[in-house]
C-alpha cells in the first residue's frame, strides 16, 4: 500500500511501535518484546531515535492480563488513528483471551486497518490467530505456540504452519512461537534496525541467547531437562548438559539412570521424543553455539570442549541442526558482529 505524504516519517523521529492488548492477554507476550525493543536505547547514542511504544486496547486504562496484573493501555482503538500515520511496527499479543479477542469486532477492524499502515506486522504467541482470522497469513509461512499449531493448521488450512520455528518472517509479517520467543523475535527486529552489535548488547543485558538460526527444537535440551516428569530421565538429561565431554553413549546413560538398556531407551524416547544419541547431539550443538557466539575460542577447541571430539563431527552436527557448518556459523557471527551498529543485520 502506498502512503501519501502525510505518512512520510522524519528519520529523526522514533519508530512507533503499537502493541494490541485485550483482557487475558499474556503479560510476557506484551512486556517481553517491548523490553527487548526499548533496551536498544541503552546502547545507542542519545541522538539516535529508537522506539516509541504505545499500548492500545478497546478502552484506554487498565487491561487485566492472565497473571492477574493489569497493564495500562495508552489509547483506545478509536483514539489511536492518528498514530497509524507513522506506524512502524504493529504487534499483536497472545494469551488465554485469544478466542474472545478474535470475536471482538472493534479489535479485529483496528488490526485490519493498522496492518495496512504498518511497516511490519508481528504476532506474539497465539496472537497469530488474530492475523489468521483476518486472512493476513493466507499463503504465508507462520508459527505460534506449539500447543496451538495444530489448531492453527486445522482452522486455517491456507496458512503454512511451521510448528518448530521460534519465529517466522514471511515478507513484512512476523509470527513467533510461545511466550518468551516473542523476545527472540524482537531481538531480530533490533538487529534489523540497528545491527548485530546492538542486538548482541541487548541480548547480553537481558541474559538471552542470540539464537538465530534455529527452531523451537533448539530450546529442547534445556527445556526437557527442566520439565522431565520421570525423575531418573530428568537426572540423565541434566547429567548430559553438565558433562558434555563424558561418555554419553546410551549404555553409559542407562547405567547412570539405573535401568536396563531396553527400558532406558524406551522411557527416554517416551519422555523426550528423542533417542539418547539425538538428545546428546542437540545438547552439544546448543553448547557449541553459545561458545561460538560468546567466546574467541577456535572451532577445534570448541569441538573438544563440547564433546564432539573433532571439528568434522561438529560440522556434520551443525548441518543437521542449524543448516550450516560450525565454521560458517562463526564466520557469520563475526561478519555481523563487525558491522556498523547502524547497519541492518540479516533477518
Amino acid at each position: 500500500m502506498e502512503h501519501g505524504n502525510e505518512h512520510i516519517k522524519n528519520l529523526n523521529d522514533p519508530r512507533t511501535v503499537m502493541m494490541v492488548v485485550y483482557p487475558n492477554a499474556h503479560i510476557l507476550d506484551v512486556t517481553g518484546p517491548l523490553e527487548v525493543l526499548t533496551g536498544a536505547s541503552l546502547f545507542l547514542p542519545d541522538t539516535t531515535p529508537t522506539y516509541e511504544t504505545i499500548l492500545v486496547a478497546n478502552q484506554g486504562g487498565a487491561v487485566k492480563t492472565t497473571s492477574g496484573l493489569s497493564l495500562q493501555a495508552d489509547l483506545s482503538f478509536r483514539d489511536a488513528t492518528e498514530q497509524l500515520a507513522t506506524l512502524d511496527t504493529l504487534l499483536i499479543s497472545g494469551g488465554h483471551g485469544i478466542n474472545e479477542a478474535t470475536s471482538d469486532t472493534e479489535l479485529m477492524e483496528f488490526v485490519r486497518i493498522a496492518s495496512t499502515r504498518a511497516k511490519r506486522v508481528v504476532s506474539i504467541c497465539t496472537g497469530a490467530m488474530i492475523l489468521a482470522e483476518l486472512g493476513l497469513l493466507n499463503g504465508r509461512r507462520a508459527t505460534t505456540h506449539w500447543w496451538w499449531c495444530p489448531i492453527l493448521a486445522q482452522k486455517y488450512p491456507e496458512v503454512e504452519v511451521d510448528a518448530d520455528a521460534i519465529y517466522v518472517r514471511d515478507g513484512n509479517v512476523w509470527t513467533s512461537a510461545g511466550v518468551t520467543t516473542g523476545m527472540d523475535l524482537a531481538l531480530s527486529l533490533v538487529e534489523m534496525d540497528f545491527g548485530h552489535h546492538i542486538a548482541l548488547q541487548v541480548a547480553r543485558y537481558n541474559v538471552m541467547y542470540m539464537m538465530r538460526p534455529g527452531g523451537q527444537s533448539q530450546f529442547s535440551a534445556q527445556l526437557l531437562s527442566q520439565n522431565a516428569e520421570d525423575h531418573n530421565i530428568g537426572k540423565v538429561l541434566r547429567h548430559v548438559i553438565g558433562n558434555l565431554t563424558a561418555d554419553l553413549s546410551a549404555p553409559a546413560l542407562a547405567e547412570y539412570a539405573g535401568m536396563s538398556d531396553r527400558t532406558f531407551n524406551r522411557k527416554f524416547k517416551e519422555e523426550t521424543g528423542h533417542t539418547p544419541a539425538a538428545y546428546v547431539e542437540l545438547a552439544r550443538v546448543q553448547a557449541a553455539r553459545i561458545q561460538l557466539e560468546q567466546s574467541e575460542l577456535g572451532v577445534e577447541l570448541v569441538a573438544l570442549k563440547t564433546g564432539f571430539q573433532s571439528p568434522e563431527r561438529m560440522r556434520r552436527a551443525f548441518h543437521r541442526h542449524v543448516g550450516i557448518s560450525a565454521a560458517d556459523y562463526r564466520e557469520r557471527f563475526k561478519a555481523s558482529g563487525g558491522s556498523s551498529p547502524m547497519e541492518g543485520g540479516e533477518a
